[in-house]
């Protein structure tokens, strides 16, 4: 549905180098990175917005590098929604048909229609600075999905709201994509929110698409280590794998010898373990996970409902309040460290 062929551009502070991505037909694909990545660049050179130095852009079969953005047949959301002030809901709302020059019956029928469809008709006869941020996003949406685009593309789109509206929206979000089969590009910094809305992940950085592939994969299976610091992965550790039977590898890392499930064999690797996947116990023999590693605890952190966990051997592990409060948990006590070999990737 969209291609993006080995595409160069520097603009301003930002640079985008060798961009290759393809978008599935009426997937809703998130790029995910921190600020400064080149992310809404990279929408705005897709949307047309902004010439590539290099490259192509390919939307729905046809290359699109050199077409106006009108000629794109896409929608675009922005953070801060950019309706006109002066027009009300209605008008924002018809603002890209009259472009179209659709007939006037004929966009007053479809405002119609989005705005019950969105459930805003009661915000019709209202101007945008009267306004919450939810509401106004949706009037965004439903101004954007009124041409009937083909491609959705929306820049931070939720950032800007606070966490109940955030909910909320996502779920119309979801609901646009499933209900009206457009093709979905969301620009995002959170992660949360990446792994709740997308179909697959593309994580920027640094002008660069470093991996893309489902949330599952981007969060569990990240390539590099820069990547997996990313995404939260507290555990990289440095190792070398002494020997590998049927898939099982026997490594051995400063704390001792852990087993991974991986093909790599003898040679220096890196082992990444999330943090939720390590369980604390008072016992080696509370668990039937094959890596068991004794240490005390260095220091512990209330993050709410869960305890960040760091050991004297490095490892990190991220467990329920519940769990503290069960083991009763200090600071310099000895517990164990336990993972299955399933939860460690291995990357060389």
């Amino acid at each position: 549905m969209i291609e993006v062929k080995g595409l160069y551009k520097d603009w301003q502070e930002f640079s985008l180098q060798d961009i290759n991505v393809a978008v599935k037909k009426e997937e809703y694909f998130v790029i995910l990175g921190p600020t400064g990545a080149g992310k809404t660049l990279l929408l705005e050179t897709i949307a047309g917005f902004h010439m590539p130095d290099r490259g192509e852009v390919w939307i729905d079969g046809h290359e699109v590098t050199p077409a106006a953005p009108e000629k794109r047949k896409i929608g675009f959301i922005y953070q801060n929604y950019s309706l006109f002030p002066h027009l009300t809901v209605e008008e924002n709302i018809a603002f890209g048909l009259k472009a179209k020059k659709s007939a006037a019956e004929t966009n007053g029928k479809r405002v119609n229609e989005i705005m019950e469809w969105l459930g805003i008709s009661h915000l019709a006869r209202r101007y945008p600075g009267t306004l919450s941020g939810g509401e106004q996003q949706k009037v965004a949406i439903a101004r954007a999905i009124a041409i009937e685009p083909s491609v959705l593309l929306l820049d931070e789109p939720l950032s800007a709201l606070d966490r109940s509206t955030r909910n909320y929206l996502r779920a119309e979000l979801k609901r646009v994509k499933e209900e009206l089969g457009i093709t979905m590009v969301h620009v995002t910094h959170d992660q949360t929110e990446a792994m709740l809305l997308a179909d697959r992940i593309g994580v920027m950085m640094q002008g660069r698409i470093l991996q893309v592939g489902t949330p599952y994969e981007i969060f569990n299976k990240p390539r590099t280590e820069e990547l997996a610091d990313f995404v939260g992965v507290e555990n990289i550790i440095p190792g070398v794998v002494r020997h590998n039977e049927r898939g099982i590898a026997e490594i051995t890392i400063d704390s001792g010898t852990i087993f991974a499930v991986s093909e790599y064999q003898d040679g220096s690797v890196k082992v990444f373990v999330r943090p939720e996947d390590i369980i604390v116990s008072e016992s080696s023999s509370e668990s039937s996970a094959r890596n068991v590693i004794r240490g005390r605890i260095q220091e512990l952190h209330d993050m709410g409902p869960l305890t960040q966990v760091k050991l004297d051997t490095g490892l990190v592990a991220l467990i329920t309040k519940q769990s503290r409060e069960d083991l009763g948990l200090r600071k310099g006590a000895e517990v164990y460290a336990t993972f299955k070999a399933t939860s460690v990737h291995v990357v060389r």
